[in-house]
């Protein structure tokens, strides 16, 4: 008997995945060069000068009106403490003037001495609230006026570098 070898002659190779893409070269070109006109050069150039001219004055507007924001903030802010202040005080005077009026009526010596106390304090607690009541108004208008002036004061200025 003979022997028959068979000879392969194509190496075994790793067989491709199912997944594998095949793989392609990607030519390449030059590209060719073109000279720009000088008209289209010169749009380019001005665009970008206006784009930055334009983000300077954005910038310069937004600043000022951080500014203006910033401004407005601390005097609101002041203008709360000190209405706040106010009422504290105003509490105190009330809370005073009840502990006068009790100390009187436990002084009182008859139900008429009661009665005409009675009505002093309350047309004088009346006449106290009215007071307070237009001292503490007066004192909301006037935060609120300095808290929104330099709100007002820069969009006038905002309107008058635009105009």
């Amino acid at each position: 008997m003979t022997e028959a070898t068979t000879t392969n002659p194509k190496p075994k190779s790793k067989p491709a995945s199912a997944f594998e893409a095949p793989k392609f070269e990607i030519p390449s070109f030059e590209m060719p060069k073109m000279e720009v006109p000088a008209a289209f050069r010169e749009i380019a150039e001005k665009s970008v000068s206006q784009a930055k001219d334009t983000w300077e004055k954005m910038k310069t507007a937004t600043e000022e009106a951080t500014d203006v924001l910033e401004t407005s903030y601390a005097s609101a802010s002041k203008g709360a403490a000190d209405y706040g202040l106010k009422v504290i005080d105003l509490a105190r005077t009330n809370t005073n003037t009840a502990f006068d009026f009790a100390s009187q009526l436990l002084a009182a010596k008859s139900v008429s001495e009661v009665v005409e106390l009675s009505s002093s304090h309350v047309r004088s607690s009346f006449e106290t609230a009215t007071t307070q009541a237009k001292e503490l108004a007066a004192l909301a208008q006037k935060v609120t006026t300095e808290a929104v002036e330099p709100i007002k004061a820069g969009v006038t200025s905002a309107f008058k570098k635009v105009a």
